[in-house]
């Protein structure tokens, strides 16, 4: 309206003043601010919540986290993961520690899929995954796409092939006879060992067994065996018969020589060995270990003549304290 006179000063309108309770956008100032704290009870429904960064979401959706509690650290995990609701609902009722929501970090597409790709990193990863047993739960190992099955004990491990009882069977099998079953040498270390336990068949009843032992431990072999023969070189008059090289030797002789037997089998168990000696053009002596005790404490004479063969025989069961020294035969060259 229309005022005579002087107009009145103007005055800040109070909540006294506003009598409908309606206030709309055009009737307050862009420069105006409304704290926070002024929102509080505001409820606002699924369409108004999706103005906040973006978000569409379904309330079927958001139900799926209907009573989730997480910490900050813990939604982190999450940092990425694209899912659906169908994928996500397979996490219900699910109750994990942050380490094992680690394992869902990545994931983009199908649940299944992904733990798929987690196994087979574990199979191929260098790092030790396995605390304990493996349990195949009756289940064959089958490697695919000409794939190796590569068992590597580290340190002192063994990698342990058995059956549960007698009944269980150790079989090392070929598809057709193209292949073969090998047996590598030490690829590292000629002082790897091997260790084979025999079959626990009695007697010669398997003969398929290259080894059968009987109920008193008794060791069999069905057919012949053969045994390599290590040749023995001196140097500096001196030469070492070591017992881990065999159980037959051979020695032509080049100079005068001296004997050391060595890593004999422990005490309680016998050592034996053959020794063939070749003379040299000129006659060569040999010093026999003072170990040796030959019959009436004299040691043979040796054969003179160029390329003369003498052979000895050699028995320990004291761990080498003592050796019986035996004459096979003489001048037989």
């Amino acid at each position: 309206m229309s005022y005579i006179g002087n107009q009145p000063a103007p005055t800040n309108v109070t909540t006294t003043d506003i009598t409908d309770g309606t206030i709309t956008n055009a009737d307050i100032s862009s420069s105006a601010a409304i704290a926070i704290s002024k929102l509080d009870g505001v409820t606002a429904t699924n369409t108004e919540l999706n103005i906040l960064d973006g978000v569409t979401s379904t309330t079927a959706e958001l139900n799926i986290l209907d009573g989730v509690t997480s910490t900050a650290a813990e939604l982190n995990i999450l940092d990425g993961v694209t899912a659906t609701a169908a994928e996500l609902n397979l996490l219900d009722g699910v109750t994990a520690t942050t380490a094992e929501l680690n394992y869902v970090d990545g994931v983009t597409s199908n649940v299944q899929t992904q733990l798929n790709a987690k196994l087979a990193d574990v199979v191929s990863d260098t790092s030790p995954q396995l605390g304990g047993n493996l349990d195949m739960n009756g289940q064959d190992i089958v490697t695919t796409s000409n794939a190796n099955l590569d068992l590597a004990p580290n340190g002192t491990g063994k990698v342990v092939v058995r059956g549960n009882d007698n009944s269980g069977k150790i079989v090392l099998n070929c598809e057709n006879n193209s292949h073969g079953v090998t047996l590598a040498s030490p690829p590292h270390s000629a002082s790897a060992t091997y260790e084979v336990a025999l079959p626990s068949t009695l007697g010669l009843t398997n003969a398929s067994a290259v080894v059968t032992s009987d109920a008193n431990g008794v060791v069999s072999f069905d057919n012949g065996t053969i045994e390599e023969s290590t040749a023995v070189t001196s140097s500096s008059n001196a030469a070492t018969i070591n017992l881990r090289d065999g159980n037959v030797f051979t020695h032509t002789l080049s100079e005068n020589v001296t004997y050391t037997f060595s890593n004999p089998a422990a005490s309680g168990r016998a050592s034996a060995f053959i020794l063939k000696v070749t003379q040299d053009s000129s006659a060569r002596t040999i010093t026999w270990p003072g170990s040796v005790d030959w019959a009436a404490a004299t040691a043979p004479t040796l054969t003179t003549s160029n390329a003369g063969v003498d052979v000895f025989a050699f028995l320990t069961v004291d761990g080498g304290t003592t050796y019986y020294g035996f004459t096979l035969g003489q001048a037989m060259g």
